[in-house]
């Protein structure tokens, strides 16, 4: 029989603000009183706020400043239009005079300034910018200046969003499940919209336009085409009233049958007058109700999904089709490389390039190509997806998730910065020289004239801390910053979501960075090493499963991406394999083609090659791929005793329910320690390296565990 465990998220109770003041709920917009002596420091240039709240984004700019200074300082801080007495002004040269005297000349759409200036014995702080947006993320700033412990003297503070699409997409259903999401139910309550118009969802428009966001797909890529209809159109428009003031504007996935299944047409081709006609009217419809909507989302032709290959037609045909019928309301079509054949023949890794690169330069000027970081599927570890370095003449999009698909849920602490710094910051052309060839330079438009954005995968939903567990926001915090400026490197951007979550005290900042900058490296090497990839249990991903072998396509079973026999392991995919080498820069072909060339975390990704393989370190593969397990759960304890070293540092609420999700990474670490360890031993028939303890169970123990009621399961 079966043992059928039920996986339960942790499931955190509304409460109110009040009664739970560290529940996680601020995010990284905490604003505690600072102590004395800083807090003179900022009250010395926090006197009075002045300026005109001439629309609800300047608004709702203020009122997030008079909250933050509040929060530090004790007390409310005076508004004021009348300026001769000092204080912070913020605006636009539309709405303030001073300001636009203040301003550079010609400073870009949305960027901000943070300027010090003196006038006679009087200080100014001038947050200026030449949009209300601009200026919205101009307080951000000043605020995280001070939640950081920076100096608020003699300021000269320009800064501009690098990526003009920075999008989270939610893979939220109508029904309240979210695919892939670990952190409760929807944030979408559609049942009671538009009427009900939470407070949730403002706090969720502050924290993004606090980190940049500009935009949010608000339903599943697999899409319902009832997504569309004027029913849900008018609670869509409710959530698009309410983001507006934050600088965000809403997308939808689009279903691309939808001209049948709604239109009651006979076909979907997107070359047919009657779809084209139709998808027009939609579009009419759409920006009548929402004049600043994004734009369409579209999964085509991948997984089951319907597209314009039923029809004989390319992903360009169906991708300008809507193009067209958004373009005269500046939208964009947001359309994913995600896709791989019915029929699995093909090394998955090479399908998406292999169908998009002929096509670059076919897309209309609205159309933004969105590509996964890694030619696979959000892997623990992957190298940089090679339609980075194929597509010159379209705009692109990278598409990191946010959400742990494939490194622990939202339990396991696993900080993805890194993981994504690791393909922004690759050179398309070769290893050792990113500059100009960098993924970054891609999506900014600096390499090709043809700018992009992100796209993150979101890991939101209806927990009281948004995220499942509290060090899962600093994903979607770091996603945020690098879409905002994708050159910060993890370290910053970790310093500064500790700082402003947990505090400034130099103890916790170290310990918890610490932590953080480890964990996604310890995640690969329980889970994950030396280019292993996609080893996980079917269709929920929660576990171990190597040995999975009897899924109906080969490309759904982990032994086809591992191909371990007595001899070896790994997939070959050099000139002499499946030849994916090819679809890289000729310099990368030359690196990832030699396994003594290959990076160690990319071996078994490119190679196949002998057990007593000899890795650089001089040790067989066998002992340094089980020496990697044990490694991981090394850190994973590590990292427990780091965070008990914080015991009375950082709030009670908080510091418990990170504790207790720690031991349960420390527990399904060991798990996928020892059954991936297991079915190895079995394959490769060789004994255990000295120092390598033997699994807890035997391997029919970890094969007889299975699971139902998983959180994120689609199925």
């Amino acid at each position: 029989m079966r043992l059928c465990l039920l996986v339960v998220a942790y499931l955190l109770f509304w409460l109110p603000a009040s009664a739970a003041a560290e529940d996680g709920y601020e995010l990284w917009l905490r604003y505690p009183h600072l102590e004395p002596a800083r807090r003179a420091a900022v009250e010395a240039h926090a006197t009075t706020i002045t300026g005109r709240s001439s629309s609800p984004t300047l608004a709702a700019a203020v009122q997030e400043l008079g909250r933050g200074l509040r929060g530090f300082l004790g007390h409310p801080i005076p508004h004021t239009r009348d300026v001769r007495n000092g204080g912070i002004l913020y605006g636009t040269p539309a709405s303030s005079r001073l300001v636009a005297r203040l301003l550079p000349p010609l400073i870009p759409h949305h960027a901000y300034v943070i300027r010090s200036v003196r006038s006679g014995s009087k200080t100014y702080t001038v947050i200026g910018a030449s949009t209300d947006v601009g200026v919205l993320y101009g307080v951000f700033g000043f605020l995280r200046l001070i939640q950081t412990g920076k100096s608020i003297d003699r300021l000269a503070i320009e800064d501009a969003p690098r990526l003009p699409l920075r999008l989270l997409n939610h893979w939220d259903n109508p029904d309240g499940s979210v695919e892939r999401g670990y952190a409760g139910a929807s944030l979408w309550d559609w049942r009671t919209l538009p009427g009900s118009k939470q407070v949730r969802y403002t706090d969720y428009a502050r924290a993004n336009a606090s980190i940049g966001i500009n935009g949010t797909v608000l339903n599943n890529v697999n899409a319902d085409a009832l997504a569309l209809t004027p029913t849900s159109l008018r609670k869509v428009r409710a959530l698009a009233d309410l983001f507006r003031p934050w600088g965000i504007r809403v997308y939808l996935s689009a279903r691309f049958s939808a001209p049948i299944v709604l239109g009651g047409l006979k076909t979907a081709d997107p070359l047919d007058p009657l779809v084209r006609q139709w998808w027009a009217r939609k579009a009419d419809g759409i920006y009548a109700a929402i004049p600043d909507f994004g734009g369409f989302l579209v999964k085509a032709n991948s997984e089951g999904q319907p597209g314009p290959q039923d029809y004989g037609r390319t992903h360009a045909d169906g991708a300008n089709m809507l193009a067209d019928a958004l373009a005269p309301h500046g939208g964009n079509v947001i359309w994913r490389a995600f896709v791989y054949s019915p029929n699995g023949a093909e090394d998955r890794a090479m399908q998406a390039t292999d169908e998009f690169a002929p096509l670059d330069g076919k897309f209309r000027d609205n159309v933004v190509l969105q590509v996964k970081n890694g030619p696979i599927d959000f892997q623990p570890r992957e190298p940089f997806h090679p339609l980075f370095g194929k597509m010159r003449l379209t705009r692109v999009m990278m598409e990191g998730q946010i959400t742990k698909e494939y490194l622990g849920f939202s339990t396991h602490l696993a900080f993805l910065a890194p993981l994504w710094k690791e393909v922004l910051d690759a050179g398309t052309t070769g290893p050792g020289r990113p500059g100009a060839a960098a993924v970054s330079r891609l999506l900014d438009g600096s390499l090709t004239g043809h700018a992009g954005g992100m796209a993150g995968v979101a890991n939101i939903g209806g927990d009281r801390n948004w995220s499942g567990s509290h060090f899962d926001q600093a994903n979607w915090y770091g996603f945020g910053r690098l879409a905002w400026n994708p050159d910060l490197t993890s370290d910053q951007i970790a310093e500064e979501w500790v700082r402003a979550t947990w505090s400034n005290d130099p103890r916790v900042v170290r310990t918890v960075v610490s932590m953080m900058l480890g964990s996604r490296q310890s995640v690969v090497n329980y889970m994950t090493p030396l280019g292993l990839h996609h080893l996980m249990a079917s269709s929920h991903h929660y576990g171990p499963g190597p040995w999975v072998d009897d899924l109906a396509r080969p490309d759904w079973n982990p032994v086809y991406y591992h191909r371990a026999d007595r001899l070896g392991i790994g997939f070959d995919r050099t000139v002499a394999g499946s030849n994916a080498v090819a679809q890289y820069a000729p310099a990368w072909q030359q690196v990832f083609n030699d396994p003594r060339t290959t990076p160690d975390d990319l071996l078994l990704w490119f190679h196949h090659v002998p057990w007593d393989y000899r890795m650089h370190s001089g040790a067989t593969l066998w002992e340094t791929l089980l020496r990697r397990y044990d490694s991981g759960v090394a850190d994973v304890v590590a990292m427990r005793r780091q965070w008990q070293s914080l015991d009375g540092q950082v709030d009670a609420q908080r510091y418990r329910e990170v504790a207790t999700s720690l031991a349960t990474q420390e527990r399904e670490a060991r798990w996928w320690r020892d059954a991936s360890i297991a079915y190895w031993l079995s394959v490769a028939q060789r004994p255990l390296p000295n120092g390598v303890a033997p699994p807890a169970h035997d391997l029919t123990t970890y094969k007889a565990v299975h699971f139902c009621h998983v959180a994120g399961d689609p199925g």
